[in-house]
């Protein structure tokens, strides 16, 4: 059973509308995730999608630390930002192995854009930053790091590497399957990653078609 989760935060520019929008890309394109789940700290009614509590009020990307609690999933697990669109064959997304997306900016560190793991495999993660999430949340915590914004990537790659743990890169694993948006052309994907400023709601063209595409 392969499953994958995105994270809803309250009080943001995402609603339940990305969240409708990312399940319809799924199931189009990358059928072999046979469930789609949205941590969320709102009331949520997509259809397809299994609401799941969030247990802290850690806010905006931080949230997304609840996506390695144990017991979410005893399978193949993909974290999915809501911002990304689906736009061809994407199935290779859920194939068993630990990976992540390399960081478009920082190569050799991971991105949490996109990660896979099996199981409670990543559970620690989980462990350590509810321990002391104050902590973790404090640009410092984690050393020097090239990262201009400390978010929750710089400490998942932080604490990875603590523990010799390198999760293998998506771009090297399946080249061609993950794809930066650019608005300077049309073609994309077949899983599209936005970067910066750039988001599904203003994009253009072909990516923009297939976010908004219906079921």
């Amino acid at each position: 059973m392969s499953t994958l989760i995105t994270v809803l935060k309250g009080g943001g520019r995402y609603d339940a509308t990305w969240v409708e929008r990312l399940a319809r890309g799924v199931r189009r394109h990358a059928p072999a995730f046979t469930r789609i789940l949205c941590l969320t700290d709102g009331p949520l009614a997509v259809a397809g999608v299994e609401r799941v509590p969030l247990r802290h009020d850690w806010p905006a990307w931080w949230a997304k630390m609840e996506a390695f609690r144990p017991g979410l999933s005893d399978g193949t697990t993909v974290l999915c930002d809501l911002d990304t669109v689906f736009t061809g064959p994407a199935d290779a997304l859920a194939e068993p192995g630990l990976a992540a997306m390399e960081d478009y900016f920082h190569k050799g560190r991971l991105s949490s854009a996109l990660m896979r793991w099996e199981g409670d495999e990543l559970a620690g993660l989980y462990a350590r930053f509810a321990a002391e999430p104050e902590r973790w949340m404090t640009a410092g915590s984690c050393g020097p790091v090239p990262n201009a914004v400390h978010g929750d990537q710089v400490v998942i790659d932080h604490l990875l590497r603590r523990d010799a743990v390198r999760p293998r890169f998506f771009q090297a694993i399946a080249p061609g399957l993950l794809d930066f948006y650019d608005p300077r052309r049309d073609a994309h994907g077949p899983v599209v990653v936005f970067i910066g400023a750039s988001k599904p709601d203003t994009a253009r063209g072909a990516v923009h078609a297939a976010w908004t595409a219906p079921a």
